[in-house]
This record gives structure tokens, C-alpha cells and sequence, in this order.
């Protein structure tokens, strides 16, 4: 049975956040935030204290990687401290983004070498990621009201993405947060499961995975293949 071609971000427009926000091809309508966004003050004094003690860190929101025009969209939950929070990129600089980026590698998603620096010249085929929450937050753990003022942003940018057919969560608040985003109700109805593909009502598709953390692949359980299973799955979807 073939899939309805409809366009995949109607319904995408959560009235009281973007609502001029539509789908163009080109990345000129997303506004990312700006290096010194004053929108959580938590974040802001997290962010002008390691400006203080680390001046070489990017200590700043942490901007997507990746082209607009991917089918593709990744998102995480928030940059971490001496990863993304430093080098500017996300999941780059920690182990997360060794499991990630070599997977990408390995699935046609990213040509290149990684070397976990953003100067490395790896770049994104078809792939896009994102944070819900651009700012790195203390003990990676962003508060509700700092979900919602850094929302919109992911709201944007889906809208922004003319080519968008999947987004993959990394963990159950990502999942959460890209739900909200897409203004998918009741959220209930897609729950998060590991390695479960949700077809949504308005044409997207979630896939879920457990995040790519050195703390659940050292507890066992994310190994490299559930990982890798992901990926086929995505594959299998976008192929369709």
C-alpha cells in the first residue's frame, strides 16, 4: 500500500508560537537563537559561568548541523557540557557523538572522517540534528518553562525543512519534546518505545531510540546493533 504524498508539515502550526512560520526551500524563515539569547535566565547564569572558566568553549546555543533539505531530522534533548557545549557542535566531543556519527557514517547519512571536532570537515548527507533545548543546562536536566521558550525554535525549524519525512528521538524527553513540537495529540497515542516507527497524523514519522549515552551502553541497554536497528528501520522508511 503506497503512503499519501500529502504535504507532511500541515498541522504543524501551534497558534500561539509561530503561527507566519511555513515550509520554504531554503533556510532563510528559521531564526536560530542568538549566540547570547536571554529567553532562560538558569541557563544564561549556567552559560556566563563557564564563559568565566572556560573561554575557549563555545558556551553558547549550540546551532543544527546538517541540511535543511534532509529527509531526516535528529533530536536530542540538549547539548552536554564538555561535548556540544564546547565545540559548537552537537554531539560532538563525547561519547555520544562517537556512537552517533559512526553510525551515520555507516548508513550513507554522513561523508567524511569524525574526529570529534567541528573543524574535521564531517558533513551530513540527508541528516539533520537538533536540540529541543539549544543551551547546555546544569546537569543536562532543562526545566519545563525552559522546554517551552526554546520550543519554538524546533517548530521553526521543522516547518523550515521542505524535504522532512522522520524525526528520531534520542530518549523519551526528546520524544516528548518533538510531540509537543509537532503539536501531536494526544501524545499518549505514540508512546515511546525503543526502535517503535510512529506514523503520525500529519504525514511524519517518529522513530525512538534510547539515547546514545555512554551510561546506557555501559549498562547494556543501548548496544551498537539496537542502535544500528534504528537506523535500518529509518532506512526501510525513507526508501518507501
Amino acid at each position: 500500500m503506497s503512503r499519501s504524498r500529502r504535504d507532511p508539515r500541515r498541522g504543524l502550526r501551534p497558534p500561539s508560537l509561530l503561527p507566519n512560520v511555513r515550509a520554504v526551500p531554503d533556510q532563510a524563515a528559521f531564526v536560530p537563537p542568538s549566540r547570547d539569547c536571554p529567553l532562560c535566565p538558569r541557563l544564561v547564569d549556567f552559560r556566563r559561568l563557564h564563559r568565566a572558566q572556560h573561554a575557549d568553549w563555545h558556551n553558547a546555543p549550540v546551532p543544527s548541523f546538517g541540511p535543511i533539505t534532509a529527509r531526516l531530522l535528529i533530536v536530542g534533548l540538549a547539548p552536554g557540557l564538555r561535548g556540544a557545549n564546547r565545540t559548537g557542535r552537537p554531539f560532538t566531543g563525547d561519547y555520544a557523538g562517537d556512537l552517533l556519527y559512526s553510525t551515520l557514517l555507516k548508513f550513507g547519512l554522513a561523508h567524511g572522517t569524525f574526529r570529534a571536532d567541528p573543524n574535521d570537515g564531517l558533513e551530513l548527507l540527508d541528516c539533520r540534528i537538533a536540540n529541543a533545548v539549544r543551551c547546555v543546562p546544569p546537569e543536562n536536566k532543562p526545566l519545563p518553562q525552559e522546554f517551552g521558550h526554546c520550543r519554538p525554535f524546533l517548530v521553526s525549524e521543522i516547518a523550515t525543512m521542505p524535504k522532512l519525512e522522520v524525526l528520531l528521538a534520542l530518549g523519551k524527553g526528546a520524544h516528548d519534546q518533538a510531540l509537543r513540537a509537532l503539536n501531536v495529540r494526544p501524545a499518549g497515542k505514540f508512546p515511546f518505545v525503543h526502535n517503535r516507527m510512529h506514523e503520525l497524523p500529519n504525514g511524519l514519522a517518529l522513530a525512538d531510540s534510547y539515547h546514545c549515552s555512554r551510561y546506557n551502553t555501559n549498562t547494556g541497554r543501548l548496544t551498537e546493533a539496537m542502535f544500528h536497528d534504528v537506523f535500518r528501520s529509518i532506512a526501510g522508511r525513507l526508501a518507501g
